[in-house]
């Protein structure tokens, strides 16, 4: 997976390194605005938050809307769950919010300004190295993993993804945000045949996986047992469910950790197929 997107766990919480660099950015920018806050007798945290919203809503209305018809209703629309998000959109939103701020407040202007970019200057070092690691080429690993039937199945060499782009989920029948994204995929897999949709189960058995199935009355192909999650040891995808979307190259474009909603699904199916 993207380095941004690989996964660290704290006991039973998981986040991403996108979202730790986020958290280490906003830390920055309301000590930096607490500090130059106080130099000019003006308090920056109320001014910085409500950027931080705003850049937040943007982000998902605009997402919700390139995505509409991939969403049944309100609800949907407001379940950040799925990770939804247009982030050059929640920049846009972000920077006109601070240049209408700070035209209304002269005194803000400066320890706003000043707190809105040290926290970049920390995204960019830290976040734009990671990206640069991310421009290398992440094949499809070469792993070795058993089929329900007791076989034995290369990831690079699978029959069912010859030459076609491949989307990898790993998942757990004990994981609820798994069981939820199931119909979703199983859907997307019934629908895009020239795609190949792979599912990874970690840990379990197959006894325990065709219970699952026929519980939830879901059909899936495709599915492999990963024991001991060797496919997240080499991949950095420690948190379930985690998604992986490689191009008909065998090359790792984009992932996606946590819940997926149809127009996430989407959104990373887009990222296979040149435009």
């Amino acid at each position: 997976m993207t380095s941004l997107s690989q996964t660290i766990t704290v006991g039973p919480l998981g986040f991403t390194l996108l979202q730790a660099l986020m958290l280490l950015a906003l830390f920055v920018a309301v000590v930096t605005g607490a500090l130059l806050g106080r130099k000019h007798r003006i308090v920056v945290s109320d001014a910085l938050f409500t950027l931080v919203m705003v850049a937040f809503v943007a982000a998902r209305l605009v997402f919700v809307l390139r995505y509409l018809d991939s969403y049944d209703g309100l609800l949907a629309m407001l379940d950040i769950r799925d990770g939804g998000f247009d982030i050059v959109a929640g920049i846009a939103a972000g920077l006109i919010y601070l240049v209408w701020r700070s035209w209304r407040s002269a005194p803000l202007r400066r320890p706003l300004a000043g707190a809105v970019l040290a926290g970049a200057i920390t995204w960019g070092m830290l976040g734009g190295t990671l990206m640069l690691v991310d421009s290398q080429a992440r094949p499809l690993p070469d792993l070795t993993l058993a089929t329900l039937d007791e076989e034995f199945a290369n990831l690079r060499h699978l029959p069912a993804a010859e030459g076609r782009p491949v989307v990898i989920n790993l998942w757990a029948t004990w994981c609820p945000p798994c069981v939820r994204e199931m119909p979703v995929l199983a859907a997307a897999q019934k629908e895009r045949d020239d795609i190949a949709f792979v599912f990874v189960n970690i840990g379990e058995t197959s006894e325990q996986i065709y219970a699952f199935l026929e519980n939830q009355s879901i059909r899936l192909d495709n599915i492999l047992l990963d024991k001991r999650n060797r496919l997240g040891a080499v991949t950095g995808a420690h948190v379930l469910p985690t998604t992986l979307f490689y191009n008909a190259d065998g090359m790792l474009v984009n992932s996606h950790t946590g819940e997926l909603s149809r127009a996430t699904l989407q959104r990373g199916l887009e990222t296979l197929t040149p435009r």
